[in-house]
């Protein structure tokens, strides 16, 4: 029997919430549970735990990172969010020691990789996350944020950074950066549906 790929959103049962393996992975990944990994899960789950529906996101950072004993924490932040980015450094550091770093760091133009332009300014500066991820792994941060990174740089400055990443403001100009909105509302579930295909970038 060839090997099953995995659609658990369309599964009904859910059964790996009471031991089911479906998989067959389970014995080969308690290795990989070790050390810092096993460590970021135990506290992880205690903050759920003890904290069920009490601690918000930003007090579940900050538990978090302190458990953790993480000191420098990171912000990489859109210029967009930059009020958002501003008191979220307010409030870690107050905590921890912070580094923040905007997107368009570095002030690439657009125009040098022969990218889309969005204002037509003589000079455009492009956003940066390989940029804003060096940068963060220059000052040796133990945790990096997210502040509203644009799909695809988000991606980017992830697969970049040398840190944990876990993301705090997911960027939807259109939804209030709140992007679960588009599944839950029956407007934009009517629009999704009405669709007749994707739009193609190419």
């Amino acid at each position: 029997m060839g090997r099953q790929h995995m659609k658990c959103a369309e599964c009904d049962s859910k059964e790996c919430k009471t031991g089911k393996d479906c998989t067959m992975l389970r014995d080969s990944l308690f290795d990989s549970y070790s050390g810092e990994a096993l460590k970021s899960m135990r506290t992880s789950t205690a903050i759920e735990a003890r904290y069920y529906v009490m601690k918000n996101r930003l007090e579940e950072v900050v538990l978090y990172a302190s458990s953790m004993g993480y000191e420098r924490l990171g912000i990489a932040f859109c210029l967009g969010l930059e009020t958002e980015a501003r008191e979220l450094h307010r409030v870690l550091k107050r905590h921890f020691e912070v580094h923040s770093v905007c997107c368009k760091v570095c002030g690439i133009d657009k125009k040098e990789l022969g990218l889309e332009v969005l204002h037509g300014w003589d000079a455009e500066a492009m956003c940066n996350p390989i940029g804003q991820a060096t940068v963060l792994n220059r000052e040796k941060t133990d945790l990096n944020l997210t502040v509203g990174l644009c799909v695809g740089h988000d991606a980017l400055f992830i697969k970049h950074s040398e840190a944990p990443v876990s993301p705090f403001i997911v960027k939807d100009r259109v939804l209030g950066h709140n992007p679960a909105v588009a599944l839950y509302s029956e407007y934009y579930r009517n629009r999704r549906e009405n669709m007749e295909e994707m739009e193609n970038l190419d």
